[in-house]
């Protein structure tokens, strides 16, 4: 079996090789050995509840009933948001809530779908 390094960006045993590059099917994330490095604390993975890592475009379910700040409106639990873009900061999901609009959501409280 061959030895491939660990994904450096989410740290992953399942890489596997494509031509000249790596590639992590976790994250998604492609590197080459040739090429330096990137800082990974930049960019660390995003993951759920349940540890899974997201990527933008996910569609995620919300885990726990929430309430929207500066209204009376919930999230409820089960609510499917799709499409969802990873930024960061304490709330690392943006999104588009059917109902609500747009809004930013823990990763925390969120499972993938």
């Amino acid at each position: 079996m061959l030895n491939l390094p660990n994904c450096p960006r989410c740290n992953s045993e399942y890489t596997y090789e494509d031509g000249s590059l790596f590639i992590c099917p976790e994250c998604a994330h492609e590197w080459s050995m040739e090429a330096p490095a990137e800082n990974t604390e930049q960019h660390p993975a995003v993951k759920d509840a349940n540890g899974n890592v997201l990527n933008d475009g996910d569609t995620v379910s919300v885990i726990k009933d929430l309430k929207v700040k500066g209204s009376s409106l919930v999230v409820k639990v089960g609510t499917k948001v799709k499409n969802i873009r990873l930024v960061e900061g304490d709330h690392d999901i943006d999104c588009k809530i059917d109902g609500i609009g747009a809004m930013q959501l823990k990763s925390a409280f969120v499972k993938k779908s």
